[in-house]
């Protein structure tokens, strides 16, 4: 009887065995070898975009952070993969910028922030502005070179890209360039290759619709765009370079989405007789709620609206904090502003409330969560005026952080593509 109990155990329950460990095995590495929902290589799915989407966190200027290792910790610990608005430069009046200092602290911070995760999608930003402090600029020989032009010894000049009637644009000082003039054209593609070659995968173009009054059917952009999505597709990361605009409800000429995804402000609607209380309508000024453009993507699929992100405005102070002044204001502020003047409760519950309103009411739409942020308003400080908002957890190491750090990373959390 034993000997018939060990034959059984080798003829039949080892080989059992082995066929389940190798089922699991198989299964293991199965799974070892599924793509995570973050890979793109060349092209990008709708699945995998509106993963980033959903996981996207505004960090204003992260590059000029006073407290970046705090600031860094703070991204991880949330779980953000599309850190937004990391690099850029506004121009205005007279400021000058060291550009190959700027261009070395963004390539530097993209290496630090890739080293933590390497699937982390990176945002800079080229805004609907130009000025003086341009003009110290040279223009390389390579940025003549892609539009067949004889490579010139001179530098950049704001003057031939503004334009000739003297539109201004938003204001607040600001000049717009005009896409239609070669210079304009010359300098976008400067700005986005440089940081595409600092490991930057996504541009925000600024406000379009200031830039093309003279371009019609959007002409000059797609050729812009085109030649950068070329440059990208053998130079950049992922081969791959994700374009976005403020510009509602998105630019789409025979079919063809100019940009990846597009980008809107949340636009909160005073509650009148509800001081400081906001809620979100569709349909209200010029948000882009169930009206995101549709069309052939970039990455060559169809969609009847383009996934976008949301974000909380910033800009410049009315002079009217806590009046019912309309749109485009919250409460008289824009809308970081207003955001960070409430109570830590309540910016915790709106928070929620916003995801939530969004992807009942619009499924392609998604909230980027205020990180980094600067105010127009200061409020008060630990140490006297504060400047920017922060999303981290008031601590020793972020002693003015508005604390929605928990809160974000819950909501993160309980979605379902967690």
């Amino acid at each position: 009887m034993q000997a018939l109990t060990r034959e059984w155990k080798r003829s039949v329950v080892l080989p059992a065995v082995l066929a389940l460990g190798g089922i699991v095995g198989g299964l293991e590495s199965a799974a070892a070898e599924k793509p995570s929902r973050y890979h793109f290589d060349g092209t990008i799915s709708r699945e995998v975009l509106e993963s980033y989407l959903a996981r996207s966190l505004n960090m204003l200027g992260l590059s000029g952070s006073t407290q970046l290792a705090e600031d860094v910790r703070m991204i991880k610990n949330v779980g953000a993969k599309f850190i937004g608005r990391v690099a850029l430069i506004w121009w205005e009046g007279d400021v000058e910028v060291d550009i190959e200092t700027h261009f070395s602290k963004a390539r530097e911070l993209a290496q630090m922030l890739h080293k933590e995760d390497p699937e982390m999608l990176l945002e800079a930003g080229v805004f609907e502005t130009v000025s003086a402090g341009m003009d110290t600029i040279p223009i390389p020989a390579w940025v003549f070179a892609e539009f067949g032009l004889k490579p010139e010894n001179r530098n950049f000049d704001h003057r031939k890209m503004i334009y000739d009637d003297g539109y201004r644009g938003h204001g607040h000082g600001c000049l717009p360039p005009d896409i239609s003039k070669m210079e304009t054209r010359l300098w976008f593609y400067y700005c986005c290759r440089r940081y595409l070659d600092c490991g930057y995968e996504v541009i925000h173009l600024g406000m379009i619709g200031h830039m093309d009054r003279k371009d019609p059917g959007h002409a000059h952009w797609f050729d812009v765009l085109g030649r950068l999505r070329r440059y990208a597709k053998a130079n950049a990361r992922r081969h791959l370079i994700l374009l976005n605009s403020q510009h509602s409800p998105g630019i789409v000429e025979n079919g063809r989405l100019l940009l990846d995804m597009h980008q809107m402000q949340l636009r909160p609607v005073d509650v009148v007789g509800s001081p400081e209380k906001c809620v979100l309508r569709a349909g209200y000024g010029d948000t882009i709620f169930g009206r995101s453009a549709g069309g052939v993507t970039p990455s060559g699929w169809k969609c009847d609206h383009l996934p976008y992100y949301i974000q909380f405005d910033n800009g410049y102070a009315t002079g009217k904090a806590g009046q019912h002044v309309g749109f485009p204001y919250a409460w008289g502020s824009c809308e970081i502003d207003w955001f960070a003047r409430q109570e830590e409760d309540y910016r915790n519950a709106w928070l929620r409330y916003a995801w939530d309103w969004l992807r009942k009411n619009d499924p392609s739409g998604w909230l980027q969560m205020p990180g980094l942020v600067c105010l127009s308003e200061p409020l008060k400080g630990t140490k006297g005026r504060l400047s920017w908002y922060r999303a981290n957890t008031r601590s020793e190491a972020s002693p003015d952080g508005f604390s929605q750090e928990r809160t974000i990373k819950a909501i993160w959390k309980g979605h379902a593509a967690e």
